[in-house]
């Protein structure tokens, strides 16, 4: 389907298309998920803060993360200065890397042209162009599993330690961006490795603990540097109870994400877990458009290929790339506790990669009335999703439904294979296409981003244009920006006035009280960032508030450290009421600004010290406003 000639030239096209899809546009989002940019800004001003992923130069508290996804952006930013594009940019190379280890892997497995069609279906997919233009782990998150998966490959096909040695690396530097998630694909990869790489078995087994060496290695040496500086000398560990990274990684970003039971998190807010999560309205239209086709093309291709050897190489590709779906699309899928749509860009590259090699195992054996099965269910399939965003582009679903079955009916009786396959294709790859192109030209913010119009499952672009905003779904009052029990809904903290700012773009619903909430931060008006700035000199932390979003927000107007009260919820006792009240008392705070999380500590089984601390403050000093929002001066009584 692509001649040796084009060959040269195609990937090319490939990866410089990406980069414009991907960069196109990218300083609309401003500053994007503002807790993660703050973050950077802190890594920019100080090497300690870079090395912890603190959320404040100053060093109080680390993101709910480990930092790795931060330093590419953090460096950047040390170049350019900072800025939008700074920060972005590094996470839209890492999705054209991605694409192209997606290329890679399958053109080494099968053919040219399907490695075209595997890195095209990865580019354009939505919730990969979503992710790939925002500043959340998942970017490094994907490429370095992606570069995992292409190693595994290359080791598989003569037993070459080496490769394996980096695949273990490759997924252990990605547990220092997401954590746990990195380790979703292990057992596949070491199964499928043990099975089927062609030296004897003890040496595979040898290879495997070398390889399972460098990933705790790779994984560990952070972890064992953390453990080794005294607490007091370190930022607390955000996301934990216990200022401890292992239970950041088995608790909050762990276990309690399976079971919904995390502590200082927002507790089982996924009732809709099961096994159709990945095709309902949230996640569909993210990443489910070749979802059908990556299940049956390669089941269909290990059926043909089942007499082959047990170092097939083309058949341990499909077990690579088809265990990281299986099993990280099932604990997506029944997962109880925090879920987000835009998490699914994990599974982009071994969908894309299914695809491509899918298609060309059925392609080269002649299986096309399979291959005209699979067109037309992806065209019906892309016509339902297309149909959700009611209103957005009607004509679309139509089209792509009418070309796809058009196709898939020719190529039960046509000769002219290639053209119609190409038609096929095209069918396929419109409606994800569609998602990408208005995916890259909205802007988005916050901390649930979510890619296409809206499909009226709180999320999205409303159908038509519009504002851009980020639905609350089924996260609790205090997290929609107002604290529990207020009557008002308002979200004022005691002593809040109202809001000087709001938060734009697809992102956050806010409550009026405070200047951002959870989900997203706002921009201080120029009389309160003044004000912040104002003697900041002769101070640790220019301000403090609760919520890091808030503090998000004050922090990138100002380029001030300003302090996380309790963290990204709002729920660590970092710093307690005591602890607070020493750094008052030794003028290492200036100001407290109102908050609409006052009180976010209560029902989620996280501490309340951020509440008490607020309610101290109100009661110990005098309230003023600046710019509409709630001041306190903590040097004056």
């Amino acid at each position: 389907m692509v001649t040796e000639a084009k060959s040269r030239w195609a990937p090319a096209v490939l990866l410089v298309g990406t980069g414009v899809l991907y960069i196109w546009g990218l300083g609309a989002s401003g500053w994007a998920n503002s807790f993660y940019s703050a973050a950077v800004q802190a890594g920019s001003q100080s090497w300690k803060a870079f090395f912890f992923g603190a959320s404040d130069a100053a060093g109080a508290i680390t993101v709910d993360k480990t930092p790795a996804s931060l330093w590419p952006m953090v460096l950047s930013v040390r170049l350019f200065g900072l800025n939008s594009w700074a920060i972005l940019v590094p996470q839209a190379l890492m999705g054209v890397g991605s694409v192209a280890m997606v290329y890679a892997s399958v053109r080494r497995s099968a053919s040219a042209w399907a490695g075209l069609l595997a890195g095209a279906a990865m580019a354009l997919t939505p919730v990969a162009v979503l992710m790939f233009r925002f500043n959340n782990p998942d970017a490094l998150l994907v490429l370095l599993l992606t570069v995992a998966a292409y190693c595994v490959v290359r080791a598989q096909e003569r037993g070459a330690t080496r490769w394996l040695v980096l695949a273990g690396v490759a997924i252990g530097f990605a547990f220092l961006a997401k954590v746990l998630q990195a380790f979703l694909v292990l057992p596949g990869f070491a199964l499928v490795y043990l099975v089927t790489a062609p030296v004897g078995f003890w040496r595979r087994v040898r290879q495997l603990l070398v390889a399972g060496a460098a990933m705790v290695v790779a994984a560990g040496w952070w972890l064992l540097a953390v453990a080794l500086v005294p607490a007091s000398q370190r930022p607390y560990i955000g996301g934990s109870q216990t200022n401890s990274v292992l239970e950041l990684a088995l608790g909050y970003n762990g276990l309690g994400r399976l079971n919904g039971e995390d502590y200082g998190g927002l507790g089982n807010l996924n009732q809709q877990a099961g096994w159709l999560r990945l095709f309902d309205t949230e996640a569909g239209g993210q990443i489910a458009w070749l979802l059908p086709a990556a299940l049956v093309l390669p089941a269909a291709a290990m059926w043909l290929t089942r007499r082959a050897p047990r170092t097939d190489p083309v058949r341990a590709a499909l077990w690579v790339w088809g265990s990281w779906l299986v099993v990280t699309g099932l604990i997506f899928s029944l997962m109880q506790g925090i879920f987000h749509a835009y998490y699914t860009v994990a599974l982009a590259p071994a969908i894309a990669a299914l695809v491509g090699l899918g298609a060309a195992v059925l392609w080269e054996r002649g299986a096309h009335r399979v291959l005209a099965m699979v067109a037309a269910g992806t065209a019906v399939w892309s016509y339902v999703l297309l149909s959700r965003s009611s209103g957005w582009n009607p004509w679309l679903g139509v089209v792509v439904l009418v070309a796809g079955l058009g196709a898939a009916l020719a190529m039960l009786f046509t000769r002219r294979m290639p053209a119609v396959a190409a038609v096929a294709v095209v069918a396929c790859l419109a409606g994800p296409a569609a998602y990408a192109v208005d995916t890259a030209a909205s802007p988005h913010t916050g901390a649930i981003p979510t890619a296409g119009p809206s499909t009226g499952a709180g999320s999205g672009r409303p159908s038509g244009g519009g504002s851009q905003r980020q639905g609350g779904g089924n996260l609790p009052p205090f997290a929609q920006g107002r604290s529990p029990g207020d009557g008002d809904g308002q979200g004022r903290s005691p002593g809040d006035g109202d809001s000087g700012a709001q938060g734009r773009g697809r992102g956050g619903r806010m409550g009026g009280g405070g200047m951002g909430g959870l989900l997203n931060a706002g921009t201080p008006s120029a009389e309160l960032t003044a004000l912040l700035k104002s003697g900041a000199s002769g101070f640790t932390w220019a301000a403090a508030t609760v919520g890091s979003n808030n503090a998000a927000g004050y922090q990138l107007a100002t380029e001030l450290p300003v302090m996380a009260v309790g963290g990204f919820n709002g729920t660590d006792p970092a710093p307690t009421l005591e602890r607070f009240k020493q750094y008052v008392a030794e003028k290492k705070i200036h100001y407290f600004v109102g908050t609409g999380m006052g009180g976010a500590g209560r029902g989620t089984g996280g501490s309340d010290d951020a509440a008490r601390i607020a309610a101290w403050v109100r009661e110990t000093f005098t309230a003023t406003t600046a710019g509409g929002t709630t001041v306190f001066d903590l040097t004056r009584s």
